[in-house]
């Protein structure tokens, strides 16, 4: 059963807020404003159409539904809208993004019932060949909402009935970070690892983890932040299929000094499916990103550091650095006998002579900082012990990158 009366503010409830400020030499106080992502060229824009209501009282919570052939899930997901036990004024701002499905349909008979409850509903959209992309249709979104808070939402994605309500009192106190929370999967099994690692991060990892494979601390589903934040940050890349959209704001967000906060109650049911748009986006793409987000706000300040993992992913973060970075790696380190004893990693492709040629250590006789590109609760709890050995602090003595 959801515990729906538990008070946001209790310390079991809210993790604390993370910032730069707080935690000298450590990963957070390197996350210092930098200029943004270079901008993509426009595109032309499709015709697009708002359904509005009118004046009405002041909107507290606009919550933010992008729909691209979603008529699997609509129904559930509107329900859930209607079921918010949220006692301020709430208002659905929907985008439809070409859908080619029922979603329309289902759109407008939940409009009736919505308003019948007293949730305003604007609809936005455009019925284009093809469609625009997430970022493109979160700006719409957000462009026609009216709210001082905004809450995302995924069309395939079903909301508790306490969501809005925990977040926004959450979001009151810091209306300078991105709210999250905790999240069911859906179906149970899949991604198992993944709903872990965002069901039990602590707020130091908050920060300190922004450079994992998985992506932002807090998911896009789950994310919930004032308005007025949102402008200053700026808006999700409008680039379409493919593009990260939520990683890059999510940095930006970082840049401009951001906090992190996560609800620790699951407010989300998160379904996995083959035709999400997190699909779309290639592996490659996001690499590319997180290498330099974390020579941006880590590497930069290191005069030198060690790779644990001598293996592929070691070697490939490697050969991924500039030549400023890959000179300040002193050696790799990792458990394996037949990469110690071969003594050394030589980078073939640099343009140097005599080719760089990288020291391989046991963990042990290595020297932090460390950057990990080994995975995550997938060795039985080896290298985390492994690692807990060295007493070391993550953030100030070892960041993971896997």
């Amino acid at each position: 059963m959801w515990n729906s009366d538990r008070a946001i503010a209790a310390p079991d409830t809210l993790r604390p807020e993370v910032s730069g400020a707080d935690r000298a030499h450590a990963v957070a106080d390197q996350l210092l404003p930098s200029p943004s992502l270079s901008s993509t060229s426009a595109q032309p824009v499709p015709h697009l159409t708002v359904q509005s209501p009118g004046s009405g009282p002041k909107i507290q919570v606009s919550i933010i539904l992008p729909v691209h052939n979603a008529e699997c899930w609509l129904d559930d997901c509107l329900q859930s809208v209607s079921e918010q036990d949220f006692e301020g004024t709430l208002e659905l701002s929907i985008f439809n993004d070409a859908s080619k499905d029922k979603s329309m349909n289902i759109i407008n008979k939940w409009k009736i019932r919505l308003e019948t409850l007293g949730i305003r509903v604007i609809i936005g959209g455009h019925d284009s060949p093809s469609p625009r992309g997430v970022g493109f249709s979160k700006n719409q979104a957000i462009a026609q909402s009216s709210g001082s808070y905004l809450c995302f939402l995924d069309s395939d994605d079903v909301m508790m009935p306490q969501r809005v309500r925990l977040q926004y009192r959450a979001a009151i106190q810091y209306p300078n970070s991105i709210i999250g929370c905790q999240v069911k999967r859906e179906p149970p099994n899949s991604t198992e690892r993944y709903t872990r690692w965002i069901n039990n991060l602590t707020s130091k990892q908050l920060i300190t983890q922004v450079f994992t494979s998985y992506g932002p601390t807090v998911i896009m589903p789950t994310w919930f932040c004032s308005q007025e934040w949102f402008s200053q940050v700026g808006k999700f890349d409008e680039s379409g299929k493919g593009v990260p959209e939520d990683l890059l704001f999510f940095y930006h967000h970082l840049r401009k000094g951001g906090g992190v906060f996560l609800v620790e109650q699951c407010l989300l049911l998160y379904r996995y499916h083959p035709y999400a748009a997190t699909h779309s986006v290639l592996e490659s793409t996001i690499w590319q990103h997180r290498v330099q987000f974390l020579e941006e706000r880590v590497l930069q300040h290191w005069t030198t550091f060690t790779i644990w993992n001598a293996g592929k992913q070691g070697r490939k973060l490697y050969r991924s650095l500039s030549p400023v970075n890959q000179k300040k790696v002193v050696a790799f380190c990792d458990v394996d006998e037949n990469k110690i004893k071969k003594g050394f990693y030589s980078y073939e492709d640099s343009k140097e002579k005599p080719k760089p040629k990288i020291p391989i250590r046991h963990f042990k006789d290595a020297d932090p900082p460390f950057v990990i590109c080994v995975k995550l609760d997938l060795t039985g709890g080896t290298f985390e012990e492994n690692l807990e050995s060295l007493n070391l602090q993550e953030g100030l003595d070892y960041l993971h990158f896997s």
